[in-house]
């Protein structure tokens, strides 16, 4: 069991320098995954509106909105993985981005 850790802790060690990329990964990824139930919400309360209005809070929220959130939500986390031990942040890394595949499968988004 001790091996298992130290090689956790090993791979923990060597992702931590690219957390903030892993980061933007993480949001970028959940966006995808519900970036299709936004819209369609999104279509749904702008229906009857002018072409005009759609556009532009389409374009707001695409463009601007989840760039906004990219932007803002992928310091915080990159921050909160920081104080995670390596051995953890390997492991939650993995089962993170496991559950964003696997939510993805059901949605059928892959």
């Amino acid at each position: 069991m001790n091996i298992l850790i130290s090689w956790f802790s090993q791979a923990g060690a060597w992702l931590t320098p690219w957390l903030s990329d892993i980061a933007v990964a993480i949001v970028a990824s959940l966006l995808v995954v519900f970036g299709n139930d936004i819209n369609r919400t999104l279509r749904r309360l702008l229906t009857g509106h002018h072409f005009i209005v759609r556009t532009l809070v389409f374009v707001a929220i695409n463009a601007f909105g989840y760039g906004a959130f990219i932007i803002t939500v992928s310091p915080w986390l990159a921050t909160q993985m920081r104080r995670w031990p390596d051995h953890w942040l390997f492991a939650g890394l993995v089962a993170t981005f496991m559950f964003i595949g696997m939510w993805a499968q059901r949605q059928r988004q892959i």
